[in-house]
């Protein structure tokens, strides 16, 4: 059943939003070339996924664990529940590519992860892999812009999905030269796809950096992946294939300047670190540092596999053409929304950006009004890396509670005896047990049945702005392992939101090692009053 079109933004925030585009043209027309635009009649060369998965070494070990396990259905499947899992099998997956590497991503972060991921990627194209990295530009400016000299070396290519134009030392000027452009930068590629010789591939929550793999000193993300073997990948593939030849994918050299070319080339846009290993991929990562996150590569041969059927949801690249219009065409969102429609028991969401808007809102009612129960787990304000989208959550809070919706904010703190989140989907690492931690992880669980596992938040943003991917796995043993998961985290490591006699409450876990609260835990005062002040400014379908 197809989700209703999404109600158009109100009256009040179109009028404010087309105010905003006349103050950013007139903004242009004063600073004359500091609006930039993109280069025309660029050439893409079209190239596909490799076409016989079957011949290569992954391809031939999918049919013999396939075949071991007596499986009628042609794709494996294996949750990447920690942050171990989810660097070792990508290791894996690049050790084994014979012929092609295929990755799509939101954001790679310059760092230690990267760095060590990068190394085995060109050591990959070396031995005669093809690599292709399909990138959003929304982040491939000052330090993470050194990811890009990764498509200097041989045999690699990398593409930026739709770019904003301007020089990559500066976020901030390419900002302002976007400004006249503001329909389609505000608009984001957040798949996230991992594919090795058409055959073996990852997809899920997490983007690449230290803090998706529990290494960062600061803050750490607690994501989940799914591996995949099998049919499903082939279907993966043919997603990359769309986005890699469409006509918002950029090649590297036809956005970069000579300049930031030569730049790129000689000594990259920061300085080297005094101990950078000989030709690092990025020159401001010590040896130190890429020893303390270097892991063998997972054993693909003995990794658990579980033989379900699957479907590929992914949104068209059209999502993101400044011509496309909110409700014109279903999206991976409208689709799960259609899912939990069907529902007969239980929806289990995990979603860290958790802004519902009155389409999920109804469908919400309407579970209810059947007596299904609806769980959410998201994070708490302290937790959440993003201020705005928290803003966006709380005026729901009240009206989900009264419907009978059960909220779950995870605790930032993981540090605190009994409270850490990483009891559910370990966090990890060497640096993860001191830092904040911030829920990423996004699924939704149907009648402990059928799990759907991606880049989607349930929120506006990735219904109306975003192109998403995500796999729909039919798996009572998958659900099962993902139920206990999220349900482990919130016995340990998040506060179930009540309303009592008019108040938010926020009720610890029994036997935590934390208490009750009446304010958002953990967050400073003004933290809390920037979320008020964000309120009822902040619109939806941004955050």
């Amino acid at each position: 059943m197809l989700a209703p079109t999404p109600a158009p933004p109100n009256a009040r925030w179109s009028r404010g939003w087309h105010l905003a585009r006349v103050l950013a043209l007139l903004t242009c027309a004063a600073m004359g070339s500091a609006c930039a635009s993109l280069p025309s009649d660029v050439v893409r060369t079209p190239s596909q996924a490799w076409s016989a998965p079957g011949q290569t070494p992954l391809g031939q070990l999918t049919s013999q664990r396939r075949n071991a396990a007596a499986a009628r259905s042609d794709s494996g499947f294996h949750l990447l529940d920690s942050v171990d899992a989810a660097l070792t099998s990508r290791l894996a997956l690049i050790e084994s590519a014979r012929h092609t590497l295929d990755l799509q991503y939101y954001a790679v972060h310059a760092d230690a992860s990267t760095e060590l991921l990068l190394q085995r990627i060109r050591q990959a194209a070396q031995r005669g892999v093809r690599v292709r990295l399909l990138l959003d530009d929304f982040n491939t400016a000052g330090k993470d812009a050194q990811v890009l000299r990764l498509g200097l070396e041989p045999n690699i290519a990398i593409r930026l999905f739709n770019p904003l134009p301007g020089p990559r030392s500066s976020f901030v000027a390419r900002i302002v030269g976007s400004l006249h452009d503001m329909d389609r930068i505000q608009k984001r590629m957040h798949n996230k796809l991992f594919i090795a010789d058409n055959a073996w591939g990852i997809t899920g929550g997490r983007n690449l950096g230290d803090a998706y793999f529990g290494s960062d000193e600061k803050s750490n993300f607690v994501d989940l992946d799914v591996l995949a073997a099998g049919r499903i990948v082939r279907d993966m593939s043919a997603s990359f294939d769309r986005y890699w030849n469409d006509e918002l994918a950029y090649p590297m050299d036809s956005l970069l300047s000579p300049k930031d070319l030569e730049r790129l080339r000689e000594q990259g846009l920061a300085r080297s670190a005094p101990d950078a290993p000989a030709g690092a991929v990025l020159p401001g990562v010590d040896a130190s540092e890429i020893a303390s996150v270097r892991r063998a590569p997972m054993d693909l041969a003995r990794v658990p596999l579980v033989w379900a059927p699957s479907v590929l949801l992914v949104d068209k690249p059209g999502k993101l053409s400044a011509d496309e219009e909110a409700g014109a065409q279903e999206t991976v969102v409208d689709g799960l929304l259609g899912l939990m429609r069907e529902a007969r028991q239980e929806v289990l969401i995990i979603s860290p950006y958790f802004v519902p808007g009155r389409q999920m809102m109804d469908t919400f009612a309407e579970l209810r009004a059947r007596g299904i129960a609806v769980r959410v787990l998201t994070n708490s304000l302290a937790s959440n890396d993003a201020p705005a989208a928290h803003a966006g959550y709380a005026r729901y809070r009240p009206d989900l509670i009264a419907l009978g919706v059960q909220l779950h904010e995870m605790r930032a703190d993981v540090s605190a005896e009994g409270a850490s989140a990483g009891s559910g989907f370990g966090i990890g690492g060497s640096k993860g047990l001191s830092s904040r931690a911030s829920l990423h992880s996004k699924a939704v669980l149907i009648d402990r049945r059928l799990n759907v596992l991606g880049s989607m938040n349930l929120d506006l943003r990735s219904q109306l702005q975003n192109s998403e991917v995500a796999l729909l796995i039919r798996s009572t043993r998958l659900a099962q392992q993902g139920a206990r998961l999220i349900e482990s985290t919130i016995a340990r490591g998040a506060y179930r939101v009540t309303v009592e006699d008019g108040v938010l409450v926020w009720r610890a876990p029994p036997g935590a090692a934390f208490g009750d609260e009446r304010t958002e835990p953990l967050a400073s005062w003004s933290l809390r009053l920037l979320v008020k002040l964000l309120g009822p400014l902040a619109p939806e379908e941004m955050l």
